[in-house]
């Protein structure tokens, strides 16, 4: 009797743990493929927040050096000076948003690039009103503006490095 309770307990006893072994391991690969879906989903939020950050600072980039020609060649209109603006708030609005998802490494260059940009744009507008600071002109303005171009390419390459496009240092 003693034999045949300890078979039955035995063999129930082993059902029940292969049983909870198999939702062990259902549980851990339901886990894992959550982690790598939430994986991707944040590599293509910050591809998406990287391009648009990319594509917004050069248009900023850009309209900076528009309106440098616009002011050397004519009078700024209330169109040029929009179309600045426009610039500079997409621009700061990816910004923004990058400052929510880059890691460090990308933040700090994008950070590089925005505070040139910034001040850029105020010696500009300060150029434009006829109040620039000491030994701002439109060459030092241009010259400045043209420097964004060689930080903007340090934070793509910054941002290509952390989605894996590249693996430059």
């Amino acid at each position: 009797m003693i034999i045949a309770v300890a078979g039955v307990a035995g063999t129930l006893g082993g059902a029940l743990l292969t049983q909870r072994g198999s939702e062990r391991a259902k549980r851990r690969e339901i886990e894992l493929v959550r982690d790598q879906e939430e994986v991707r989903e944040n590599r293509s939020l910050r591809r998406t927040c990287y391009v648009e950050l990319n594509r917004d600072a050069r248009q900023f980039t850009t309209a900076l050096n528009r309106h440098l020609h616009v002011m050397r060649e004519r009078g700024v209109e209330e169109a040029d000076s929009d179309a600045l603006e426009e610039a500079k708030n997409a621009h700061r609005d990816r910004y923004s948003e990058a400052q929510m998802i880059a890691p460090e490494e990308v933040l700090m260059r994008a950070s590089v690039v925005n505070q040139a940009l910034n001040k850029v744009y105020g010696q500009v507008k300060r150029l434009e009103r006829g109040a620039p600071e000491p030994g701002e002109t439109l060459e030092t303005a241009a010259q400045a503006q043209y420097e964004v171009w060689e930080m903007l390419r340090t934070m793509r390459t910054a941002m290509r490095h952390d989605l894996g496009v590249s693996h430059e240092d």
